[in-house]
């Protein structure tokens, strides 16, 4: 009797204690603490200066934009006979429906030949104050007429057979009568370049970031507009600038040395105070152009911007900054104008259009 008399309390006992921890284990659980509000940032509008809204072309008056000489322009652009072996064209390169680049770290070009700098997009580039990575073409007119004699590129023997081939064809006979009326005989280099040129200048792509700075606060989010702080915060509208957003000149390893053989501008002068400087590549579109820089060495944008911070600022950016950054600048992606950038139909060859040429 008294071992049933001890036992009886401690069962009582054991089965107290046990009854919180089943009471709370049959309790709903807590609903889960609210997301913390989207973090916010204060913009002052002084420091957007140094930007500018894309206008709706870039004008330039030593090539006054025609609707004759644009329309030749584009046949021109997707135009594989001003290559040797009629397989490349200038939209090879610079793909106008990928944002004008072709993803690639160098293009190939005739034979398959890769360049020795990735090709940078079209869009927007009449906004750069000069053209090619080292600045060695002072506007889009004289950039055009590089790649076609180029014999790694399009690989053409001479402006000559430029000009013979497309004499050889009698829809671009007619086409350059158009664009350049009272020439006395209009199918020219110069105006091969000029055609293209004019083409080119009217490849913008306005973004929402063009709607904020014409004051919409409401064009951006606010989680791109904490990614505009930390990207002014951190000083790369230094460079990055303008209604391109890049497009000058300035040194590449400011402060951290970028490890390159290719030297920039340096390769071009071979003056001392050019080495390393490269044209500024735009932000307009960025995420949508990899690889980066001018050896195409990098895939992702994230990537990008770390060794920006690092080689121009000394800074080691963490990664919380980087994705506000990025996130600030897929506000700069703009609409393709598909209509502007369709293919033409393309004039038929002449019996004396010379042929292919692999060699």
């Amino acid at each position: 009797m008294r071992l049933k008399t001890l036992v009886r309390p401690l069962l009582l006992i054991a089965a107290t204690a046990a009854a919180p921890v089943f009471a709370q284990a049959a309790r709903p659980a807590a609903p889960a603490a609210p997301a913390p509000a989207t973090q916010k940032a204060v913009i002052d509008r002084a420091m957007l200066n140094v930007f500018k809204a894309l206008p709706t072309r870039f004008e330039d008056p030593k090539n006054p934009i025609t609707p004759e000489k644009v329309e030749l322009g584009r046949m021109l652009y997707f135009e594989n006979r001003l290559s040797k072996n009629h397989d490349v064209s200038c939209n090879s390169c610079h793909d106008l429906n990928k944002y004008g680049v072709d993803g690639k770290p160098f293009s190939p070009g005739h034979k398959k030949q890769l360049g020795g700098r990735n090709s940078p997009t079209v869009y927007n580039a009449g906004g750069h104050i000069l053209q090619f990575w080292d600045g060695r073409a002072p506007n889009l007119e004289e950039q055009a007429k590089g790649p076609i004699l180029n014999p790694v590129e399009m690989a053409m023997p001479s402006e000559a057979r430029v000009v013979e081939t497309l004499k050889s064809i009698p829809g671009y006979v007619t086409a350059f009568q158009k664009a350049f009326p009272g020439e006395a005989d209009p199918v020219t280099y110069n105006n091969v370049g000029k055609a293209i040129g004019a083409f080119e200048r009217q490849l913008v792509t306005p973004s929402r970031f063009d709607k904020y700075l014409a004051g919409d606060e409401n064009a951006i989010t606010e989680a791109e507009k904490v990614g505009l702080s930390k990207f002014l915060g951190q000083g790369c509208q230094t460079c990055h600038n303008g209604a391109a957003i890049g497009g000058s000149l300035q040194k590449l390893g400011l402060v951290v040395p970028f490890e390159s053989k290719d030297q920039g501008r340096f390769d071009l002068t071979k003056q001392e105070s050019d080495r390393m400087i490269f044209r500024v590549p735009t932000l307009r579109n960025v995420t949508k152009t990899a690889p980066y820089f001018h050896d195409g060495s990098v895939k992702d944008v994230q990537t990008a911007v770390k060794l920006m911070a690092q080689h121009q600022f000394g800074k080691q950016i963490n990664d919380e900054d980087v994705k506000h950054i990025v996130t600030f600048l897929d506000s700069l992606t703009g609409e393709l104008p598909k209509s502007y950038i369709a293919k033409p139909k393309l004039p038929a060859s002449g019996p004396k259009t010379p042929k292919p040429d692999p060699s």
